[in-house]
């Protein structure tokens, strides 16, 4: 009590006289403060960061062609700008040109273990070696006579002459040096086959005998034998290289290749115009064409006018027909070895694509038979088509049956590009959005969308309820594909972005598994037709998709059928009994 009434006086009290006052009080406690840290002298810290201000003030940029440093330079001093003050666009004071590394400039110091090791080797043996730190000019280090005397030459690149020399002198030695032992031995040790002197003195390699002789003349039985594997090996290499060779020949039928106006039979009629845009369905036979021997696999018909009509037969050739006039045909262009596949003209037709069995790709003229190009890789085409672009009248694509579609240049004969991601033959080609992709299908059961010019499929459509599709045609506005499937039913794809299946419009009734027929639509887009296995060919409703009318056209498969381009009721019909129909 006494001690906390004492802390209750007065500052300005004596602590001395209070306490003393009281007989009880306990006497005063001075606390002294303390510190458990060790006392350092920090004099030389201070005169450390003293002089490291000044050097830092003080001192210059790095000299950059200099190649050793003698002191441990600081951060600012690695990185100061080369001469004058910094550069306000370059990085870290550096200029962009002399960077080559994210950092900045890098000198390159690795050497190659060949290189190394030559120079090594190099200067044990003749004292002197190439200095890879020098400057451009001498740049070689230790004996400087020995190197003049040999022409710097290293171990790894001694003289053809001098190599010759100790190649000799080596021979030599090992000759004198088993004279001198046979001389010491006895002579019935060397005769003894028994002995190994007789071994060493009469030993021969392997093949000492292949050298000894040559080759007589051939007898009659090994001449003919080694012609007809010469003959044999021929074929094979132009067969797996290339298509069959055949002459090409092209037969003109008509009266004469120009009228009295001076033009050509291939020129369309002035007065070919379409009557309407309305198109209907075909119910009456007009015309029969009999001149193929075998079926024919496909027709087309000229373009824009429709007055001629190309068909590719499986006898081999192509046949061209009058459809206005005579009705005859007109020419034959016989150039493949086996059946034609595919037909396909160019814009104007002048021009025309065939692909064979044969392995080859011919491009003719139409107005006189002959054969402009021939392509080919060794492989069966199934598909040709031309770029339909203006412009690009000299690309050709073509569907091979060993999964590519593979892109010539007409002009050229040369291949620019080549489309491998199918896992099987390719059937069809397509041009879809103003020409600038193409969709292809194939035996692999899936639809493949690609950039023109561009190997690398942009779209991938495949699912397991999918069957292969060899023929695809395109909806005259383009924005639809109708998709002949061996499932019988034709399917319909969009050609927007996302190549989707319109699952709302399905085409069925018919029977096409194991045939690959074609699919095309009418001028206006308001029918799609087909031709089938039993002969038949079906028409359906765009909008209802109802069958619309079928009809008996064939004894056997009706392969194709193509839609008159101006002549809105006309069709024409191709199947595997060798003729063609024309419908009104």
């Amino acid at each position: 009590m006494d001690l906390i009434q004492s802390y209750t006086e007065d500052d300005g009290s004596d602590h001395r006289n209070s306490d003393s006052s009281s007989p009880d009080s306990s006497p005063p406690r001075l606390i002294t403060p303390k510190s458990s840290a060790p006392k350092v002298d920090d004099t030389m810290l201070s005169l450390t960061v003293t002089d490291s201000l000044k050097s830092k003030s003080l001192t210059k940029p790095l000299d950059p062609t200099q190649h050793v440093v003698t002191f441990n330079p600081t951060y600012e001093q690695l990185w100061a700008p080369i001469q004058g003050p910094a550069h306000p666009y370059a990085k870290d004071g550096i200029a962009q040109g002399m960077r080559n590394h994210k950092l900045g400039f890098v000198e390159n110091a690795s050497i190659a273990s060949f290189t190394f090791d030559e120079q090594y080797n190099t200067f044990y043996k003749y004292g002197y070696a190439a200095d890879p730190s020098a400057n451009a000019g001498y740049n070689y280090v230790g004996d400087i006579d020995a190197l003049e005397r040999n022409d710097a030459v290293s171990v790894y690149n001694i003289p053809q002459h001098e190599q010759k020399k100790r190649k000799v002198e080596r021979k030599k030695e090992v000759m004198e040096r088993n004279e001198g032992e046979v001389d010491e031995m006895e002579k019935a040790e060397v005769e003894n086959p028994a002995s190994d002197v007789w071994l060493m003195k009469n030993r021969k390699s392997p093949w000492a005998g292949k050298k000894e002789g040559l080759q007589g003349e051939l007898t009659e039985e090994q001449k003919k034998y080694a012609e007809e594997y010469a003959k044999k090996k021929g074929e094979e290499g132009a067969s797996k290289d290339k298509g069959e060779v055949v002459t090409d020949k092209s037969t003109f039928h008509g009266k004469e290749e120009r009228d009295y106006q001076g033009r050509s039979w291939i020129a369309p009629p002035k007065d070919a115009k379409a009557n309407n845009d309305h198109c209907y369905i075909p119910k009456r036979l007009v015309h029969t064409w009999s001149g193929h021997t075998k079926g024919v696999s496909a027709i087309r018909f000229f373009p824009k006018h429709g007055h001629l009509l190309l068909s590719a037969g499986m006898d081999s050739k192509v046949k061209i027909w009058d459809v206005y006039n005579s009705g005859k045909c007109m020419r034959t262009y016989m150039g493949h070895g086996k059946a034609v596949r595919d037909i396909s003209f160019c814009n104007d037709g002048s021009k025309f694509l065939t692909a064979g069995y044969d392995k080859n790709i011919k491009y003719w003229d139409t107005e006189t038979g002959q054969v402009i190009s021939t392509f080919s890789t060794g492989k069966v085409p199934y598909v040709v088509k031309l770029n339909p672009d203006d412009d690009k009248q000299n690309i050709l694509l073509a569907g091979m049956s060993d999964k590519k579609i593979v892109q010539w240049d007409i002009n050229t004969g040369q291949i620019t590009q080549e489309y491998d991601q199918h896992l099987g033959a390719v059937n069809t080609i397509t041009f879809v959005d103003n020409n600038r992709r193409f969709v292809t299908s194939s035996d692999d059961k899936s639809l493949r969308v690609w950039e023109f010019g561009i190997p690398v499929v942009i779209k991938y459509i495949s699912e397991p309820h999918m069957h292969s599709m060899p023929a695809i045609s395109l909806h005259p506005n383009g924005n639809w594909l109708a998709a002949q499937s061996l499932d019988n039913q034709v399917l319909i794809y969009s050609t927007r972005e996302r190549f989707q299946l319109n699952k709302k419009k399905r085409f069925a009734g018919h029977v096409v598994a194991g045939y690959a027929c074609q699919v095309n639509f009418s001028p206006d887009g308001r029918f799609v037709m087909s031709g089938d296995g039993e002969g038949r060919c079906w028409f359906w409703d765009w909008k209802s998709c109802k069958v619309f009318r079928t009809l008996k056209c064939h004894e056997s498969v009706c392969i194709g059928a193509e839609w008159h381009p101006l002549e809105q009721s006309k069709v024409a019909t191709c199947g595997w009994d060798g003729l063609i129909k024309y419908w009104d």
